[in-house]
């Protein structure tokens, strides 16, 4: 077996010649090989530049239209995204060539005719380059998704939920419909900490979080804009929808105290919102500025209720 864990491995073989061709196919589908072929050089060229080409591609030196190291230096100078390991087969075996190819872009070399453990050996190698760039990617997306997450509840962090709301914003426009912005605010969460410790002040965020992001939509996004206040954009949803929202939002928190430890915390939620129906002038700012009017009304009438805005705010 040629592949380790669930890394897939699919091979370009580029070969005019048809015998070579189908000897290297049958060799690579027998060692559980995904296979693709190619019998010129536009053609591989074509299936390595696709957004789903092979990780790998086997290309014969000499085909017609284009030779296997102009294929080389074409698709690094295309590079973007993941790598694609490219294995040179050729009868030259002349230094000078050789390392004019390498130098094409090509990982490695095989002299033809093809020897098959020779073969095996050189593709576990590019395997190997490829599940680490595997490795490499999960890893940088890893850290993507954490510098665009809250260390402490894991929803979007402030500068994220900002730009989910910009986006929503301007794909509104082309497409039209409704945008809810809400601000959910936990009310007098200071005597939280005060009373049972900020560990508990901390745990009690966090439920609220998961408890809010209960009440969502699949499509909503919910982000810690700051404390204990968040913001939950709500695409293609108007005004009843939005009131249905909101009051869902405040029993989800207020009905059900918190564990913690023993202890049971009380925590209710101050809501405001804005409702923005495309096509009307607005702009991230002015639908802020109006969903926190209408929380800080909330919080003067005597917190756990909602409000929303009834006109959004010029800036």
């Amino acid at each position: 077996m040629t592949r380790t864990g669930t890394f897939r491995l699919r091979i370009l073989i580029a070969e005019d010649d048809p015998v070579s061709r189908r000897l290297l196919e049958a060799t690579l589908v027998r060692w559980d090989y995904e296979v693709v072929v190619a019998c010129d050089g536009p053609s591989a060229l074509e299936i390595l530049q696709r957004d789903d080409a092979p990780s790998l591609g086997l290309l014969d030196l000499i085909m017609p239209g284009m030779n296997g190291d102009e294929i080389c230096r074409k698709v690094r100078e295309r590079f973007e995204g993941k790598y694609v390991y490219l294995l040179l087969l050729t009868a030259n075996s002349h230094k000078a060539d050789l390392i004019h190819s390498l130098n094409a872009g090509a990982d490695d070399y095989l002299v033809k005719p093809v020897d098959p453990m020779e073969l095996k050996a050189r593709l576990n190698t590019g395997r190997r380059i490829l599940e680490l760039q595997e490795q490499l990617i999960a890893a940088r997306d890893a850290m993507r998704r954490q510098a665009m997450r809250d260390s402490l509840t894991g929803a979007w962090n402030h500068a994220a939920i900002l730009d989910i709301l910009r986006s929503e914003l301007h794909r509104g426009q082309r497409e039209g419909g409704s945008l809810s912005v809400v601000l959910a605010d936990l009310d007098h969460f200071k005597d939280v900490n005060d009373t049972f410790g900020h560990l508990a002040g901390d745990e009690a965020l966090c439920e609220a979080y998961r408890r809010m992001a209960n009440a969502m939509r699949p499509y909503d996004m919910i982000g810690r804009y700051g404390g204990e206040e968040f913001l939950i954009v709500l695409p293609g949803c108007d005004e009843v929808g939005a009131l249905h929202f909101c009051e869902r939002l405040r029993g989800q928190i207020g009905d059900t105290p918190i564990a913690y430890k023993g202890e049971e915390i009380t925590v209710t939620v101050s809501v405001g919102a804005v409702v923005h129906e495309h096509g009307e002038a607005a702009d991230c700012q002015a639908l802020l500025q109006a969903a926190d009017q209408a929380l800080y009304r909330a919080k003067r009438s005597g917190r756990n209720r909602m409000e929303i805005a009834s006109e959004i705010v010029s800036v």
